[in-house]
This record gives C-alpha cells, sequence and structure tokens, in this order.
C-alpha cells in the first residue's frame, strides 16, 4: 500500500471519528438546554411567600400559598410574582422617617386640646396569602403593598386616641378599647388591598413633664385606693370568716343546750308521766277507799238513822203515853229522879201578896 493511499485511510478514519463525537456533543448541548429550560420553567416557593401566576396569553390569575416548586412555561407564556406573606412589623418611632416600616413617631390632639405622643408604637401586618393577586393588582411587584401602612396607621390612630382626653387615654382599660377600634378601621381598607393588621402594640403616652408628674401622683393615689380596696376586701372576707366561726361556735353552742333541753324535757316527761301513773293509782285507790268508808259511812249512817229513828220513836211514844198520864204519876217519875237528891226550900217572898213559889238550887243540890 502506498503511503498516498494509507494517508487516505486516515484521513477517513479520522473523519468517521471526529462525526461521532459530534454526534455526541450534540446530544450534550440538548440535554444542557433541557436542563436549562426546565430550571428556568420552575420557581421555588418559599414558606412564608406566596407565587401569582400569570398565562400573558388568557389573561388568567392564580394564587398559590403552598410553598415547593411550580411550573412556569417558557417564552413568555407565564409571568410568576413571588409576594412576601410572612408577618412584618411597622414602626412609628423617632423624628424622621427611615424607610417604609420605619416613620416618625406618633403625635395625637386628645379631645381636651392636650398633646401627647408615642414614642415607639407597634403595628404588626401580613399579606393575606389568599389576595395576592389583588395585592399585586393594587400596588406592584416586590414589597410595595408596604406604602398603604403609614397614611392609613397614622390617620386612623389620630383620629382614635384624639377622641380620648387626657385622662381617660391613660387608664388602660380605655387605652386598650381605642387600640382595638383602630385596628378594626385599619383592617376594613387595609383588607380591600390584600393586607391586614393583626396586632397593635402601643407604649403608654407620653405628656409634658408638668402633666407628667400629675399623672403619676393620681397613678400613686390610684395604686393607695387599690390598696385600701384590697385591705377593704380582706377585712371583709375575715369578717365573713369570723361571722361565719361565730355562727359556727353558737350553733354548736345552741345544738348543746337545745340537746340538754331536749334530754331534760325528755326526763321531766318521763317523770311527770310517771307521776301521773302515781297519782292516777293514789287516786284510783283512795276513791276506792273512800267509795268503800263513804259506803261504810252511809251504811252506819242508816243504821245510826234507823237506830235515832228508833229511840226517837220510842221517846216520843214514852213522852206521847206521859203526855196522858196523870199528876200524880208525872210527881211519881219525878220522885224517882228526884231520888237521893236533897232540896232544900225556903220561902221568900218580893211581895206582900205572893202570888207564886220560886225555887233555887243551893249548894249540891241537882
Amino acid at each position: 500500500m502506498s503511503n498516498g493511499e494509507k494517508a487516505r485511510r486516515q484521513a477517513r478514519a479520522a473523519l468517521e471519528k471526529l462525526g461521532g463525537d459530534r454526534s455526541k456533543l450534540w446530544i450534550v448541548a440538548g440535554t444542557i438546554a433541557l436542563v436549562l429550560i426546565g430550571f428556568r420553567s420552575c420557581v421555588n416557593v418559599e414558606p412564608g411567600h406566596v407565587a401569582v401566576r400569570v398565562n400573558n396569553i388568557t389573561g388568567s390569575v392564580e394564587t398559590i400559598t403552598q410553598p415547593g416548586l411550580i411550573l412556569r412555561l417558557p417564552f413568555g407564556i407565564h409571568s410568576v410574582h413571588l409576594v412576601d406573606a410572612s408577618p412584618q412589623t411597622f414602626h412609628m418611632r423617632g423624628a424622621t422617617s427611615k424607610n417604609q416600616l420605619e416613620v416618625s413617631e406618633l403625635t395625637v390632639r386628645a379631645s381636651d386640646g392636650s398633646n401627647f405622643v408615642f414614642h415607639d408604637t407597634t403595628i404588626l401586618f401580613r399579606v393575606i396569602p389568599d389576595a395576592g393577586a389583588r395585592v399585586i393588582y393594587d400596588a406592584g411587584t416586590e414589597h410595595a403593598y408596604r406604602m398603604w401602612m403609614s397614611p392609613y396607621a397614622r390617620s386612623i390612630l389620630r383620629d382614635e386616641f384624639g377622641r380620648e382626653s387626657t385622662i381617660s387615654v391613660s387608664n388602660p382599660t380605655t387605652f386598650g378599647q381605642a387600640t382595638e377600634r383602630a385596628r378594626k378601621r385599619i383592617n376594613d381598607l387595609l383588607v380591600k388591598h390584600g393586607l391586614e393588621v393583626t396586632s397593635i402594640v402601643t407604649p403608654r403616652p407620653r405628656f409634658s413633664d408638668e402633666y407628667e408628674n400629675l399623672i403619676e401622683a393620681r397613678n400613686q393615689t390610684d395604686n393607695e385606693l387599690s390598696v385600701i380596696g384590697s385591705n377593704l376586701a380582706r377585712a371583709a372576707t375575715d369578717r365573713t370568716r369570723r361571722l361565719a366561726e361565730v355562727d359556727r361556735d353558737q350553733n354548736k353552742i345552741m345544738q348543746e343546750k337545745r340537746a340538754a333541753h331536749e334530754a331534760a324535757l325528755a326526763t321531766a316527761v318521763a317523770t311527770q308521766t310517771q307521776t301521773r301513773r302515781e297519782v292516777d293509782t293514789y287516786k284510783i285507790e283512795k276513791v276506792a277507799t273512800g267509795q268503800a268508808s263513804l259506803s261504810a259511812a252511809r251504811q252506819t249512817a242508816v243504821e245510826l238513822k234507823g237506830q235515832l229513828d228508833a229511840q226517837f220513836s220510842g221517846r216520843k211514844a214514852e213522852i206521847d203515853a206521859f203526855r196522858v198520864q196523870p199528876v200524880e204519876r208525872v210527881m211519881e217519875r219525878l220522885g224517882q229522879r228526884l231520888e237521893g237528891v236533897t232540896i232544900d226550900i225556903q220561902p221568900w217572898a218580893n211581895d206582900s201578896v205572893p202570888s207564886r213559889l220560886q225555887v233555887e238550887q243551893v249548894g249540891g243540890a241537882r
């Protein structure tokens, strides 16, 4: 084989080899292009962010709130805008404004004409996740939505706190009510732009030095009143407790005395019952004895009456019989009665012509 033929064969082999390498390069280049296109066709939505995907052909808008990769078609078919929906802090402090999230402090004119200042008012707000498209439409991309915070917050806070007097604004209860009213009013306006305020933190308002001293004196007086009220409440509690203890002790004494009286009453009732029983027994016995005695006495009386009636009848018969007796018989009986009796008779006349004879018993005459 001639040198020319060898040279031709080597050239042909080199061309074949170069063609194979060229096809591999096309494959590698195509792979790299596909990777680049796929990478550019995906957007990563981080936690705390929402994505607004706009179809530039149809005009449809989609808000994506879930974190992760989302598809974005190339060649201008889709436009994806990321919105920071994490909680953010808006400050009103200092003498000058520094940026959209830090503006000058809040000065309020109270209803009674005095002025007071909040040195550091903090507002926590966020983008409503489902309202990402509205945020982009009203304010634009990035953090342009922050421009709504300063005018709304300042004007509404001034209005709500301006309704209060210097005395009421120093009251924590009234102060909190004004803050809540301001938060609701701000949200009524911000929700139209896809934002919401979650919290408003305002420090204690600052007045002039003279008024601050008066407030301090009033707070001290309020504290003293609170202490006095606490002492009164504690005294009332102690009084209630002591009254309860006294009531308990008195109830115990009353219960003991009542028990003692009830026991004594029961004993007295038992004694009374026993006495009544004994009295009834004695009465029955005495009544029975009396009735027996009465019956015997009546019987004796009847017997005596009979005897007396008999004696009376005999005496009466004797008297009646004696009445019909002659004088001699009477004198005989009189003599029998006067047997053994000595009668000393002396005549005595008290007139010159005696008409009767008087007999005077002298000595042992009977």
